[in-house]
């Protein structure tokens, strides 16, 4: 049952005279005891955060020695009592938790430092079942829960740091914390918490296959933040889950300007895509511009992989994103730095690219230290109004799939690959997307149309204008192979695609129209396999 609050006003001001410290990460902890010592504070403490205190000559009770009972269970029960419980929970100035204090000898406690087991890490290095359910801390939430909860007489801490604030306000002010800092520092306590409890029940969903959770929390840790939003009139910030998948969020900033929200979003839609891509079958580049590729490229080497993927839409490329599925070189580096470009991400960058893009001071460079699994689990989630939806990580791969030829003319050695080439690609495009594609290289990419067969127009568009700023006699979509992420639910856009030049088709498959459009392509003498795998990207 509720207890009924009985509406005693918190105090502004209130001294620190007894600190509760237990912490996994002992960052800076000895500073920290040691100034609260100074300032006259009575230090509790537990385990191996009370034997380094007392190993760094300082003053301090263990809990045991209030508990009157010994940490048991190898650590399991150690806080889980009324005379800390109590002493986080008691309502100071009232009677009644004033007398229970008394009659049960319990201490109040005005300060409590706190952080938790190291389950993120763990799970992140894919700790087994029995050692990562032991990294479940229980003692450490329910004590800032509880001091949280009574932040109008308890200060609480949760993150290193945050240390110098409170010392400073300690110091400012002879000992005492202020409400507005003990409101502040208890929000922060509950989201650490919450973020906790988030990363614990997705990794169980996880573990026992789970795919669908009742009650499914996210959870992340502030990493920066940012100037603004999509547009400078929405607040952001950029938050880690704590997945160690290699990409903008676990990426080494090397040089230029801090990562926009923007910047964040398209760097992960080019590195998604380049990863695609291995880089032991060939070098490979991808330039996105507004979360869509609009070029594409593998190549005998990283440089001649860029060269091809500008050529694509070298007007889009302007101002956009690039990312390599290789080391950037020297040479690959001295030819993008002639483009203006936001942010190059690689797996890693050679000393010698870095002095070279050093000469672009705003251009921002990114390692990320090797590249994401395409075929690896995990899950997406957006928001809608009122709610979140969540679902798998689209990891369907091309090459896992049992392609179908459906036409009178199976495709050519040549053509099988490019339309592998574009579908990987489709899968990157936002919906409806049309992808022609030649010799490992985009030729034309429609993005993001309401129809079908304006993508495909669109897309065979730019590739005439591709072709007009390169001095081609024609467009690379002559004889190129032609992806469509979804089926074509009419002829249309498969005769606009032939008009085109495309004379290689790869799709899904699966419209009750299927055989209008496997005429439609017979007729014209044009190749067509069905994967049985959509890519919707909205």
């Amino acid at each position: 049952m509720a207890v009924v609050s009985k509406k005693i006003p918190a105090p502004d001001k209130v001294r620190i005279r007894t600190a509760l410290l237990s912490v996994s990460d002992k960052t800076d902890i000895i500073e920290l005891a040691g100034a609260l010592v100074k300032l006259g504070v009575k230090l509790l403490s537990t385990g191996g955060t009370s034997k380094a205190i007392a190993e760094a000559g300082l003053p301090v009770t263990d809990v045991s020695d209030i508990t009157k009972f010994p940490e048991i269970m190898d650590g399991r029960v150690k806080t889980l009592h009324p005379n800390v419980h109590g002493g986080l929970l008691a309502i100071r100035d009232d009677a009644e938790h004033q007398e229970a204090m008394r009659a049960h000898g319990i201490e109040g406690i005005d300060l409590s430092v706190i952080n938790l087991y190291p389950f993120e890490e763990v799970r992140a290095k894919g700790g087994d079942y029995p050692t990562t359910v032991e990294n479940i801390d229980i003692g450490g939430p329910a004590m800032i829960r509880a001091s949280a909860k009574n932040h109008a007489y308890v200060t609480v801490v949760t993150d290193p740091s945050d240390y110098p604030e409170l010392l400073e306000a300690l110091q400012a002010d002879d000992g005492q914390t202020s409400y507005a800092l003990r409101q502040r520092f208890a929000a922060k306590a509950y989201a650490r918490t919450a973020a906790y409890d988030a990363v614990i029940s997705n990794w169980f969903a996880e573990a026992l296959s789970i795919e669908t959770p009742h009650y499914r929390a996210i959870g992340g840790t502030l990493k920066e933040k940012m100037r603004y939003g999509e547009n400078p009139h929405q607040s952001a910030g950029f938050y880690l889950t704590g997945e160690k998948r290699p990409g903008v969020a676990t990426a080494t900033l090397l040089q230029g300007k801090k990562l926009s929200y923007n910047n964040i979003n398209d760097t992960d839609a080019a590195y998604e895509l380049v990863a695609e891509f291995l880089p032991e079958n060939a070098p490979a580049v991808a330039i996105i511009k507004h979360a869509n590729p609009c070029g594409v490229a593998t190549g005998s080497t990283l440089l001649e992989a860029y060269k091809r993927a500008l050529a694509c839409d070298p007007v889009s490329a302007f101002g956009g994103v690039i990312a390599l599925n290789q080391t950037l070189d020297a040479e690959t580096a001295e030819e993008i730095i002639q483009l203006f470009t936001e942010v190059i991400i690689a797996p890693d960058v050679t000393e010698e690219a870095k002095a070279i893009v050093a000469r672009k001071p705003n251009l921002r460079l990114l390692s990320a230290g090797g590249l994401p699994d395409p075929r690896a689990a995990g899950i997406t989630a957006k928001t809608v109004s009122g709610g979140l939806l969540v679902q798998s990580r689209d990891n369907g791969m091309v090459e896992d799939l049992d392609l179908k030829v459906v036409t009178k003319r199976a495709p050519t050695a040549q053509e099988l690959e490019d339309m592998k080439f574009a579908f990987k690609i489709a899968k990157h495009v936002k919906s409806n997307a049309v992808i022609y594609a030649k010799d490992g290289q985009t030729a034309g990419i429609g993005a993001g149309q309401m129809s079908r067969v304006d993508s495909a127009r669109i897309a065979a568009q730019k590739a005439e204008d591709a072709a007009k700023a390169m001095g081609l006699a024609e467009p690379l979509t002559k004889g190129s192979a032609v992806a469509s992420e979804a089926f074509y639910p009419f002829a249309d856009g498969l005769l606009a695609a032939i008009a085109a030049g495309a004379t290689a088709v790869i799709q899904p498959g699966g419209s009750m129209r299927d055989q209008d459009v496997i005429d439609a392509a017979d007729a014209h003498n044009v190749a067509m396999v069905f994967t049985g795998m959509r890519h919707f990207r909205h």
